[in-house]
């Protein structure tokens, strides 16, 4: 689910699920495994990309629908589990994202330090509410730090996705490269960011993201239970459904 190489000292984590990289508990599970400390070991930096053409397109909806409620539980927690670990790594984290990043695939981009995206026709959004789905307490306080309060309440209250030509303005990218160059680029950048000690690295890291990690440690466990019941709702599990079977008929 996630191929792994070494470059130059930067480890390179590729999604690898299916075409579209679908997060479902799988695929999280593997993510969060793949960020353990003994499996990133001696990686002075680490580039997230995707094997295929699109970087991920968030939630597995339809496993979701058909999963229940404990595979709703499990689902959540590994999704939370996932976009919080991903955020703290202790070392230079670049998303290299090849294609549509979409939902749950763009807070995982916006859980890197350097975002590139490929130029292109690839997407990058927040439709969660279009979805019909509440955001975990997770996902927004990751899109708060990364893109600001402003650009956060727009992009998550509208839903829009937005081309790769207009993801720096909206916040969510850092630099467009060429396709063909995405990767040396990412490596370019996990490079120099690497440069510094790590030790100081690490610790400014930390010092930039402690008001979401006290954010977290002082209302995650109230919210994810609100955010399961939420999720698991009739009304949510039926706007989901519209959601899916309107997207299959396209």
């Amino acid at each position: 689910m996630i191929e792994t190489s070494r470059e130059d000292g930067t480890l390179i984590l590729r999604l690898a699920h299916g075409r579209a990289n679908a997060m479902d508990t799988e695929l999280l599970r593997a993510l969060r495994q793949a960020l353990e400390p003994k499996r990133l070991g001696d990686a002075r930096a680490v580039v997230i990309t995707a094997a295929g053409a699109i970087f991920s397109a968030g939630v597995d909806l339809p496993r979701v629908l058909s999963g229940g409620r404990d595979y709703l539980a499990e689902f959540l927690a590994e999704l939370s589990g996932a976009f919080r670990e991903l955020f703290v790594v202790p070392r230079p984290v670049i998303a290299a994202v090849n294609g549509h990043a979409i939902a749950g695939g763009c807070v995982v981009a916006c859980a890197c330090d350097y975002r590139l995206m490929a130029r292109g026709g690839g997407r990058i959004g927040l439709p969660e509410l279009r979805v019909g789905v509440p955001f975990p307490i997770s996902a927004s306080e990751i899109l708060r730090h990364a893109i600001g309060v402003g650009r956060a309440q727009r992009a998550m209250l509208v839903g829009h996705n937005v081309e790769a030509q207009d993801s720096v303005e909206h916040g969510f990218i850092d630099e467009l490269v060429e396709p063909e160059r995405l990767m040396e680029r990412a490596l370019e950048v996990a490079a120099t960011m690497a440069a510094a000690p790590p030790d100081s690295f690490a610790r400014t890291k930390l010092d930039l993201r402690r008001p979401v990690i006290e954010t977290w440690q002082r209302l995650a466990e109230e919210h994810d239970r609100q955010t399961l019941e939420t999720w698991d709702s009739p009304t949510v599990r039926g706007a989901m459904r519209e959601f899916v079977e309107r997207t299959l008929r396209k």
